[in-house]
């Protein structure tokens, strides 16, 4: 049998990651499982990611990374603020319905993450990287329309992830395309007023 490098077989282990846990859920996927998944032994697994959390690290990694490029392919690049965030949402909710396991995966790394603490770094990278991106996209679509921002770009990206990854769970669970719409449309509007200074930040007793 032709030797395969592990470069080779990285692409592929994560492609049997993902198809075995968006079938069977985060729970399944053991080492031995996902080596079962690819017809391949369980050290190779080992050999090319190291251990489980590792190979998990790059599951979450490509998923995102994937979300991110189809949503950067669908943001313009020559309208105006406003028009731009309804755009991004558009491209965003788009990924949902067409890619309601991705989402779904995620969500699950992203629990498990929080209770394993070998994967806890890979939890802030993963949302970091999001953060990050969305806040590039909000300073970019504010420069090009020469909008003064009201907020730091990093605030109103979080408060916008923040709206997107609720509507998105609720999507999952329980689906209800009219008040969706409405959700979403209730989103962009606060965005764009948050970002013009023109949404009133009602004082929270936090302490």
């Amino acid at each position: 049998m032709a030797h395969v490098s592990a470069a080779e077989r990285r692409p592929q282990l994560i492609k049997a990651a993902v198809d075995l846990m968006t079938r069977e859920g985060v729970a399944a996927g053991s080492t031995r499982a996902i080596a079962a998944e690819l017809g391949v032994a369980q050290a190779t697994v080992h050999y090319t990611f190291g251990t489980k959390e590792d190979l998990y690290r790059a599951v979450m990694e490509q998923l995102t990374q994937e979300l991110i490029t189809q949503v950067k392919q669908g943001a313009p690049t020559d309208a105006g603020f406003e028009e731009t965030v309804a755009a991004l949402v558009a491209a965003l909710w788009h990924t949902v319905r067409e890619r309601p396991t991705s989402h779904q995966l995620l969500t699950e790394l992203s629990m498990f993450a929080l209770r394993t603490p070998s994967l806890q770094a890979t939890l802030q990278s993963h949302y970091r990287n999001v953060t990050d991106e969305t806040t590039q996209l909000i300073t970019e679509a504010a420069d090009r329309a020469g909008h003064q921002l009201a907020q730091s770009a990093e605030t109103i990206a979080r408060f916008f992830l923040a709206g997107f990854d609720g509507l998105s769970l609720q999507h999952l669970s329980l689906p209800d395309e009219e008040a969706e719409q409405a959700c979403l449309q209730a989103l962009v509007s606060a965005v764009v007023a948050m970002a013009g200074g023109r949404l009133d930040l009602v004082t929270v007793p936090l302490t």
